[in-house]
């Protein structure tokens, strides 16, 4: 049976996490193929906020195994603080949560790596969440790296000590002043081994394989967004990892012909986190208002949100790029109120009107050039029905499918699962 894939289109933070929670009752295995604890995903059902930052968004039903796949960097010590999280709802954690095998581990020492690599840029830094997610696909693609694998082996502490004295020696050269305690950090570090060590280590390829053989259905679960690829991202200000369609066959083992439907997730607007270039940001009211009234703050950082108008040109390149099937817009409620809503159709760039994202957006080389639609009043968050819509919101969707080329299956008009319009 083939993979059907769900991913952000923007800057990340899109709503992935409450999806995946509204489609997992379709699906056997619900699979995380990259990213580390740098995301946060954030479901909420019961009146209850949970957030997730390694464990896929599938755990808390009852039917579906939740698979972490080898694309991931995984953070013992976060882990294990999710799982203290779940243990109050009773869950079948070894049964119901799989670890690959080739999945990389964060050391302490990354996490220190990333604070001093940070401190060391000054005002270039990037934004980084300070997770140590950087160094450790940096050590992954530098064969450096520890595997989970590797803690089934009886020299894995050895390879631990001759990593984290290297690490010694790098942090040693950015010459960056930042405070550790490595006993405490360590001490810390190999509590949460063991506790990882406890649960059910998988060679994940070949299990996704037999699951399809017997007719699983799988959803492959993306964490960031597109427009944070490391390669078709904002680059510099991007995460370490694929975070494309593409991704999800090189963090899972997948093949290309093997992807069927391409969930893909956005905002009725745009946010982004920390740094980088943002062409439709507001620094006035109507930014601030679309911050206060979405909640805008990072699920990992709680840093607050960048808050602008819906970026058309970077959603049709993210489209584009991902293959998407169908579409599934977030936070419509977040836009009630606004007399005027503005969308980015194109882009005012080196003097010239272009269609399509370029090498390069930022503020010096892009102006955005917007269409203006009316908005709407109505208070979405009680609608249940498609047919509830106002109809300046439903001009809203045509506008954007009749872009896009690709429809919009689902509207989310709140944050609960149950506030959720298939249309």
């Amino acid at each position: 049976m083939a993979v059907d894939l769900l991913l952000g289109l923007q800057w990340g933070d899109e709503g992935k996490g409450k999806i995946v929670d509204v489609l997992t009752k379709n699906y056997d295995i619900i699979a995380r193929f990259q990213g580390g604890p740098n995301a946060g995903h954030t479901l909420e059902f019961d009146g209850i906020k949970h957030v997730l930052h390694t464990i896929p968004s599938g755990i808390f039903h009852e039917n579906a195994i939740n698979l972490v796949g080898n694309g991931v960097v995984i953070d013992p010590v976060i882990f294990r603080k999710e799982l203290d999280n779940l243990s109050k709802f009773k869950l079948n954690i070894k049964e119901k949560l799989l670890i690959s095998r080739k999945a990389h581990l964060i050391l302490p020492t990354h996490r220190l790596l990333d604070a001093a690599s940070e401190a060391s840029k000054g005002k270039a830094k990037i934004g980084s969440t300070l997770k140590g997610i950087g160094p450790t696909y940096m050590d992954k693609t530098g064969r450096n790296g520890i595997r989970v694998g590797d803690l089934e082996l009886e020299d894995w502490k050895d390879r631990y000590t001759a990593l984290r004295d290297k690490h010694i020696d790098m942090i040693d050269f950015y010459d960056a002043k930042i405070e550790y305690n490595l006993d405490e950090l360590e001490t810390e570090f190999f509590k949460a081994v063991e506790v990882l060590k406890s649960l059910t280590f998988i060679d994940s390829e070949e299990y996704l394989y037999q699951a399809q053989q017997s007719g699983k259905s799988i959803l492959a679960e993306g964490a960031q967004g597109s427009l944070l690829d490391i390669d078709f991202g904002t680059y510099p200000y991007v995460t370490s990892s694929n975070t494309t369609a593409a991704g999800a066959c090189t963090g899972l083992g997948v093949a290309p012909g093997q992807i069927a439907e391409v969930f893909g997730i956005f905002k009725a607007y745009t946010t982004r986190v920390g740094s980088g270039p943002f062409p439709t940001e507001l620094f006035d009211e109507v930014g601030a208002t679309m911050g206060r009234v979405g909640n805008e703050f990072g699920a990992t950082t709680g840093r607050p949100r960048r808050c602008g108008w819906l970026d058309l040109v970077a959603l049709k390149y993210a489209v584009r790029v991902n293959g998407v099937t169908q579409l599934m817009m977030m936070k419509g409620d977040v836009l009630s109120g606004f007399d005027t809503l503005k969308i980015c159709t194109q882009y005012k760039y080196k003097g010239e009107v272009i269609d399509h994202l370029p090498y390069n957006i930022e503020p010096e080389n892009v102006e955005p050039v917007y269409t203006e639609m009316k908005g709407w009043a109505e208070d979405l968050t009680k609608m249940q029905e498609d047919e509830q819509l106002p109809k300046e919101l439903n001009d809203y969707i045509d506008f954007l499918e009749k872009e896009l080329r690709v429809p919009i299956k689902i509207v989310s008009v709140g944050p609960d699962r149950t506030q959720t319009i298939h249309r």
